[in-house]
């Protein structure tokens, strides 16, 4: 069974975040880089299967240089390979054209399964998983739980809304989006870290693939980013104790929603 795992390196969690002079995103050039966590546990759970059913894990990661720190901590944990897609050309895509370059490295790998996290740290959009399964062609499922495979088919257990769940079956080869929670991610070993600076790791570029400029045009355009106004606002209620309650409660209920 061969099982991709999509991998992205986001700024760590702990990060002093500045915006860019441009107002569009964040300067990165002096921020830490950590594995977007939801895709900590896509490969935790791309490695759970191997264990049970054989075959291989490869790695997918899009980003500069310093990505390659996030694809050698999936290496020491146990997976197989990776494909590493560096270019200048790739900095600065849309979830649209991440998902086109990732598709074209994976469309000559015919893998049985493609894992990615349910959506990255940085933009939450939660698009990549599901726009490679449309440009492959393949069945998809997002938000899941749980994973079953059945000879060549997969039953998967999605997390919904108000503590629901769907099980939902489709056939492989397919691409399922994981949600955080769904096990527990193990930690490199020494010897894992070790073994890591021997497997193989392939660098592609837009050519390596095929990709014009046009594939990478972007699609939607990011044109601002702020941070959240802060609303500090002291009123007083006058009138008895009684008009005072019923006032703060209304108050609460229907302009702070908090009750």
């Amino acid at each position: 069974m061969k099982i991709v795992v999509c991998l992205k390196q986001v700024p760590a969690r702990d990060s002093v975040l500045r915006l860019n002079s441009a107002g569009t995103w964040i300067q990165e050039a002096d921020l830490s880089f950590e594995v977007n966590e939801p895709d900590i546990y896509a490969l935790e759970e791309g490695l759970r299967l191997k264990a049970k059913h054989g075959g291989e894990v490869v790695i997918c990661c899009l980003g500069p240089a310093r990505a390659q720190q996030a694809i050698k901590e999936a290496l020491s944990k146990g997976a197989d390979r990776a494909l590493h897609l560096d270019d200048p050309a790739f900095q600065g895509l849309d979830a649209s054209g991440v998902a086109r370059v990732m598709a074209a490295a994976l469309r000559n790998e015919n893998p049985d399964l493609i894992l990615t996290g349910l959506q990255s740290d940085d933009y939450g959009f939660a698009q990549t998983g599901v726009l490679i399964a449309e440009l492959l062609g393949l069945p998809h499922s997002t938000i899941i739980m749980e994973i079953q495979v059945n000879g060549a088919a997969l039953r998967v257990k999605r997390e919904l809304e108000g503590g629901w769940f769907q099980w939902i079956d489709l056939p492989l080869p397919a691409v399922l989006t994981i949600q955080s929670g769904i096990n527990k991610p193990r930690y490199a070993t020494l010897k894992g870290i070790m073994a890591a600076k021997s497997k193989p790791l392939k660098k592609l570029t837009p050519a390596d693939l095929g990709l014009s400029p046009q594939d990478l045009a972007p699609r939607q355009r990011i044109t601002k980013v702020y941070v959240p106004p802060k609303a500090a606002r002291t009123e007083f209620l006058q009138g008895s104790s009684k008009e005072i309650a019923a006032r703060l409660v209304d108050k609460l209920k229907n302009e702070a929603r908090v009750i």
